[in-house]
């Protein structure tokens, strides 16, 4: 167990697969560097290693130095795995064998964004509680069917711990810090990056960070929460409108001045988007595509899409190859 109070140095080995999020990797590793900087002394050590110990590519395309190749038979503190687009691609028997080999020494197996999968494939997760990025928390479920699947931003069931992506993992190493280090050093270093706020893992994952709009007009804010919770069935600005309270036209006025397009023009962007997401990074059919973003069929997804991307999503799938 890690997450419970303790002046022992922890030891960390941070496993890295090309395609990782940078984001993902700095939130993971910068708050280990800003715990030793409070607290005066070498709280955290880590390193950096990759399975074959070549250099993985992050998703920005820049190469990331290591250490070397990851050895199973090591002995560390907490072993967390960081990885984020095509993780199964990454999830062969030989990468599986030794991520389970590495689980017997560590105390602890994390998993940040689509580290996740990886440990969910290696059967690390089964009989737990998990989370993973909102945006494959459905097809997560769907192929753990023994994972306790959570929507939180992340979920510490240790041996096990899970994030569902960047600031996610923020939150989740300042949460470590807490339980090893005290809250005022947790407060201390959510300091250095003006992060005003030490989260828990219950708080619920946004599918679109609504923070500013939510300051300004939290009519609006509720509006496209309730927009992201039905893009497979897309409700009527009539029906949303009702939801928060106001007419359509006090609905439609508040966009127009919040965000300057009209509810109807950010729904259809908010399917769009995550239409091309599933275009993007998976492999399922343009009719599944058209039904899970609440298209009525896949002529009607392609002309709502070559209008807001250029190009028809058959294109955009191809051009990814």
């Amino acid at each position: 167990m890690i997450f419970t109070h303790s002046d022992e140095p922890l030891d960390v080995t941070l496993l890295l697969f090309s395609g990782l999020s940078l984001l993902s990797l700095a939130a993971t590793l910068d708050p280990m560097r800003g715990a030793n900087r409070v607290l005066g002394r070498p709280a955290y050590r880590w390193k950096l290693v990759s399975m074959d110990g070549a250099m993985p590519v992050a998703s920005c395309g820049l190469p990331i130095p290591v250490e070397g190749a990851f050895a199973p038979a090591e002995q560390q503190d907490a072993l967390i795995v960081l990885a984020a687009f095509d993780a199964a691609t990454h999830a062969t028997p030989r990468n599986l064998r030794a991520l389970r080999a590495g689980a017997k020494r560590s105390a602890v197996v994390g998993g940040i964004e689509s580290g996740s999968w990886l440990m969910g494939f290696a059967g690390l997760l089964d009989g737990h509680r998990a989370t993973t990025h909102w945006e494959d928390l459905e097809d997560f479920a769907a192929r753990f069917p023994d994972v306790d699947v959570q929507p939180d931003r992340f979920v510490v069931d240790e041996p096990v711990f899970t994030t569902g992506g960047a600031t996610p993992a923020l939150d989740c190493m300042l949460s470590l810090i807490r339980a090893r280090n005290g809250y005022s050093a947790a407060l201390d270093v959510a300091s250095l990056y003006i992060y005003e706020e030490v989260r828990t893992g219950s708080d619920v994952q946004p599918i679109v960070s609504l923070g500013r709009i939510r300051q300004h007009e939290p009519r609006v804010a509720e509006a496209i929460r309730v927009m992201e919770t039905h893009i497979d069935r897309p409700l009527t600005i009539a029906a949303i409108a009702r939801r928060v309270g106001v007419s359509t036209r006090g609905l439609e006025t508040l966009f127009l001045r919040i965000v300057e397009v009209t509810p109807g023009a950010y729904y259809v962007t908010l399917r769009l988007n995550a239409a091309r997401r599933l275009v993007l990074d998976t492999n399922l059919s343009l009719a599944d595509i058209a039904e899970r973003t609440g298209f009525s069929a896949i002529a009607s997804l392609s002309r709502a899409f070559r209008r807001q991307f250029g190009q028809p999503p058959s294109a955009a799938r191809k051009a990814r190859l």
